[in-house]
């Protein structure tokens, strides 16, 4: 089977969703989604707080697992992606966050022409509705809603004021590029929902006649024409089906797939290809290296009041009484999700000219995020490392498709990762000692006053260290004179005609942050990238050849 549109975007993930409405926008191109996951339904997508019930959901999420880290105590890590329409923004955390000017300056540093902050900042601007208002950093009229949370939670408040006392300034805004602060956090909800990219810009789109949208339709191979992308061949059904792209093959499938989809393709590493017996396209070291990622760090604390979701969570009248919140205010904890309070600072302020860690504060605990709840009142302290020096690399582990990739981050394999680390658990404990946070602190429950010295600090951090979700980087932009470079500064792949990566991979280094809102961005600059294109091929073929057009 096989058909033709003028775009195939593999994976409607929080950038393939964009890339689906602004390419079939205008009208002119056909454009067709492919998402091996199911379509976004289940109501556990929408209600805010719901990701509690999708982290672990095999019909949503890939879950994933790393190979044993011998940085970590040769654990695996528990990696969950997103497995439906919107992806990884239909089960995240709903943080809305950019990262610092300097993350995007490094980018146009490197070679990548046009990344600079303020040629970002438009994209970014272009893409939110804000609730803050407009402002010179801020958007009011993009599908991407940008919603504070106005209810004031008496531990959110005592952290940020605990943390003011500790020499970090409050703030209401943390995305104008100069990130230090403490404050809460801007959530991507509307109305009490989520507000994933499938609902901000896949919904406004699916009418659209030259829009198709495949769901359970799972990626298999680039179809290469010597060195031309020409389609896509897909699983869908029990069936095996090839949609051909007349223009472009756009991978959107994330920073885990889209660097499996390629080497199993025959571009990738030509040794590694070699191992499995895949014909190389292209020698391409760089496709599946570069990974990076932020690590966690949970810190757990009993608090001496009952006013955690723990308690709530605990009785059968607390889930009753958050669920009628919901249902008819689309309020309370269930619209707000778990994650409120925020600090961006310098955990080592001699090294770093800008905020190093960042702090996700929730008002429950649990052993692991998305876990059942402790049988006390407890909040979590979860400090990671804003730009980690640890690399690791995705590659294939066969020719199968379905097979999960080898994925090892190599976590904590730096001096400054683990120094960092070390200091960001230390200034947990210090915004926990001090009031007014200190005297809603009954007891440190994890790691414990046991842990005192760097080393039992740093045995902590790899015993429990986890992902917070922002894999990047493993096919990353670049000029063709870099060996490691994947895309160039338009994100086509170098040296193959027909094809473009867009999303978290491209990175070329982790941004400071959550990486949703970067996501995104990206997508959009790509839209215009990608049509732009398309226009200058339309002229030069009407200079060249007007009756070949005219046919």
């Amino acid at each position: 089977m096989s058909e033709t549109v003028d775009y195939v975007v593999v994976g409607a993930g929080s950038a393939g969703c964009v890339l689906a409405n602004r390419l079939s926008e205008n009208g002119k191109y056909s454009v067709c989604l492919l998402e091996a996951g199911p379509a976004d339904k289940n109501i556990w997508i929408h209600i805010p707080i719901g990701y509690g019930k999708t982290m672990f959901n095999p019909k949503l999420n890939w879950g994933f697992h790393t190979d044993p880290d011998p940085h970590m105590l040769n654990r695996k890590i528990y990696w969950p992606r997103g497995k439906t329409l919107g992806g990884c923004s239909s089960i995240n955390g709903l943080i809305y966050v950019r990262g610092q000017k300097q993350d995007y300056d490094r980018w146009g540093e490197l070679g990548n022409k046009g990344w600079s902050w303020e040629e970002c900042l438009p994209y970014f601007r272009k893409l939110e509705n804000n609730d803050l208002g407009p402002g010179p950093t801020r958007g009011t009229e993009g599908p991407l809603h940008a919603t504070s949370i106005k209810t004031r939670h008496e531990l959110v408040e005592a952290f940020i004021e605990s943390a003011v006392n500790n020499g970090v300034p409050r703030v209401t805004d943390l995305n104008t590029g100069d990130q230090e602060g403490a404050g809460y956090y801007q959530l991507t909800t509307h109305h009490g929902k989520r507000c994933s990219t499938a609902v901000a810009y896949l919904n406004p789109a699916r009418s659209r006649a030259n829009l198709r949208i495949e769901t359970e339709a799972q990626a298999t191979r680039i179809v290469m024409q010597g060195n031309r992308a020409v389609g896509v061949e897909y699983k869908q059904g029990g069936k095996l089906k090839t949609l051909r792209a007349a223009r472009e093959v756009v991978l959107s499938a994330g920073a885990l797939q889209s660097p499996q989809l390629l080497q199993l393709s025959g571009i990738g590493p030509a040794a590694l290809l070699r191992q499995f017996g895949i014909a190389v396209v292209k020698d391409m070291q760089g496709v599946g290296e570069n990974l990076q990622d932020h690590l966690q760090h949970r810190l757990i604390y009993e608090v001496s009041k009952p006013i955690t979701n723990n308690d709530q969570l605990r009785t059968v009248w607390g889930k009753a009484k958050m669920g009628m919140q919901w249902l008819f205010l689309r309020g309370g904890p269930l619209a707000i999700g778990i994650n409120q309070g925020a600090i961006f600072c310098r955990a080592l302020p001699q090294e770093s000219a800008t905020p190093d860690i960042q702090f996700h504060f929730g008002t429950l605990s649990a052993d692991l995020a998305g876990g059942q709840v402790h049988d006390f009142s407890g909040c979590t302290y979860s400090v990671c490392q804003l730009r980690p020096e640890s690399r690791g690399y995705v590659r294939i582990k066969s020719t199968d498709p379905f097979e999960a990739p080898s994925m090892q981050p190599n976590y904590l394999s730096t001096d400054l990762d683990r120094r960092t680390a070390v200091a960001g658990v230390k200034f947990a404990r210090k915004i926990a000692q001090t009031e007014p946070m200190r005297s809603l602190m009954t007891r440190e429950f994890r790691p414990g006053q046991d842990v005192r010295t760097d080393d039992e600090i740093l045995h902590f951090c790899r015993e429990f260290g986890a992902t917070i979700f922002h894999p990047t980087g493993t096919a990353r932009m670049g000029q063709a004179t870099d060996p490691y470079a994947v895309v160039d500064e338009r994100l086509r792949v170098h040296g193959i005609d027909g094809l473009r990566v867009v999303d978290a991979s491209v990175m070329p280094t982790l941004v400071s942050g959550n990486t949703n809102v970067p996501i995104i961005m990206v997508a959009e600059r790509a839209s215009e990238f990608i049509l732009s294109d398309a226009e200058s091929i339309a002229a030069e073929t009407l200079r060249t050849s007007p009756s070949r057009l005219a046919a």
